[in-house]
């Protein structure tokens, strides 16, 4: 596993661009001083509740891809805390990322927390599994009740990962946090409701 994320996402044009701008000295105490030994229970836990994910491959011809993988809260699952794993589900079968992994396993992920302002930023090596080949491990990744054909596992070993500063994250709530948010409002005028038809029903 890379020391740190830095000693990855730093190149030297990228050194160059700090130094011009004034943040390579403090950069420069962070790759000295960084070291990532696996993920924490702060990681796992945010990992754990995220719905979905961007993960970027790299293309045959130079272009990277961007994809967005979706599905039940806790669908990335955390194996230990250096390997990430998820049942691949059928899309629209153009299978560029899988076909990228298979050339190049190095890939990155963006994962968003829009509602917290959050996102952490994972390097890995992508491993592909055929189904049937791990039982157990599928079964850990299974999501009961998803009505998703998966076709194949993806396992993720992990280099490196850090997290994201908020700034200029617009905030964004999906519609079962704002059912959450808003429901004891939702009780309150409910009960309300009846009260008001109690004493209507008193007159």
């Amino acid at each position: 596993m890379a020391s740190n994320y830095q000693s990855i996402a730093f190149g030297e044009e990228t050194k160059k661009l700090q130094e011009k701008y004034g943040s390579r000295s403090s950069y420069a105490r962070v790759e000295l001083t960084s070291y990532y030994d696996g993920l924490t229970k702060n990681e796992i836990a945010f990992i754990s509740e995220r719905d979905g994910f961007y993960i970027a491959s790299n293309g045959h011809d130079g272009y990277p891809y961007i994809q967005y993988r979706g599905g039940p809260a806790g669908f990335l699952g955390v194996i230990d805390n250096n390997t990430l794993g998820f049942l691949d589900f059928r899309g629209n079968k153009q299978y560029i990322s899988t076909g990228n992994v298979k050339e190049d396993d190095k890939v990155a992920l963006m994962i968003m927390d829009y509602a917290r302002k959050a996102r952490l930023k994972i390097y890995a090596k992508a491993e592909i599994i055929d189904l049937g080949t791990d039982a157990a491990l599928e079964e850990k990744l299974a999501i009961a009740g998803y009505n998703a054909k998966p076709e194949r596992i993806i396992k993720l070993h992990i280099q490196a990962y850090d997290w994201n500063c908020p700034q200029h994250i617009v905030q964004r709530f999906t519609i079962p946090e704002i059912e959450d948010a808003f429901a004891a409002q939702k009780d309150y005028i409910q009960q309300l409701r009846a009260e008001i038809e109690r004493l209507k029903n008193e007159h």
